[in-house]
């Protein structure tokens, strides 16, 4: 059983990246399942829609998580409700459209656990995520309820998810980090058996500030003229990690970074 988890896709150009390569991708890497960070496929770069979502189902995404960034535009507020395949971070305050865990059965008949987390620091303000995390192993266990679980920690700072990661240890089959747009080099089993890196990074333009326009970024860092963020426009990186499964214990034998094309993908 192998997954492919692709991180946070940023505008226009990191969808086109999407709808264009994926299938290929999926073929030529042999991927069973895909889960997909879509809350900033927008064209503004932030947020997503119900057509967004329906080109990636129709590209091969499996299951489509997000993070702050949910609401941004509001049409998705009816579709989630209605779309299971799309989640929002479970520890939102509630009540809140949609769910934040869902289980799915494969084309082999197996199940997959999928939870949508939010860190606490330096973030919008949800409920305490490791008193979630607490209630949700209280309730759900691995090779019990399903065959696999894979946990999108959409988070801002390093620490946290890490502990998050070592809190799913041995319960989870991959624990991974979404929202700073930048892959991190930590890609690794811990100790317990649960794969585990700590940031995705983005599918889009490397070329930026975390896939803006970086001349209009750096203005606005400088308080130069600058106007609102809109998104880099130039060739997306597909960068996530390949996860094999062990099909006996629901933990993972194997975890590799993925990274495909643009201008972060080694020549």
């Amino acid at each position: 059983m192998r997954i492919l988890f692709l991180g946070d896709v940023v505008g226009n150009s990191g969808c086109s990246k999407i709808t264009n390569n994926l299938l290929s991708q999926i073929k030529i890497n042999k991927i069973d399942f895909v889960i997909v960070n879509g809350e900033n496929s927008d064209q503004s770069g932030v947020g997503l829609t119900k057509d967004i979502c329906q080109d990636f189902f129709n590209c091969g995404v499996n299951v489509i998580t997000t993070g702050n960034h949910i609401w941004d535009q509001k049409d998705i507020m009816n579709f989630i409700d209605k779309e299971k395949r799309l989640l929002r971070p479970k520890n939102l305050f509630e009540p809140a459209p949609g769910n934040g865990f869902e289980i799915y059965t494969t084309s082999k008949n197996f199940k997959i656990g999928v939870l949508n987390l939010m860190g606490n620091v330096f973030m919008k303000k949800c409920d305490d995520v490791f008193q979630t995390s607490k209630k949700f192993l209280n309730n759900y266990k691995l090779k019990e309820d399903y065959d696999f679980l894979v946990v999108d920690f959409h988070g801002e700072i390093t620490s946290e998810k890490n502990a998050i990661g070592h809190y799913f240890d041995g319960k989870a089959t991959l624990v991974i980090g979404t929202h700073t747009h930048i892959p991190t080099n930590d890609a690794r089993i811990l100790i317990n058996g649960t794969a585990y890196q700590t940031d995705a990074g983005m599918c889009g333009d490397y070329n930026s500030v975390i896939g803006m326009n970086k001349d209009n970024s750096i203005n606005r860092f400088m308080k130069e003229d600058s106007i609102k963020h809109f998104p880099a426009k130039g060739d997306a990186t597909l960068s996530g990690v390949i996860v094999d499964c062990n099909i006996e214990t629901g933990l993972a034998n194997n975890i590799q970074s993925y990274i495909f094309g643009g201008h972060l993908e080694k020549k």
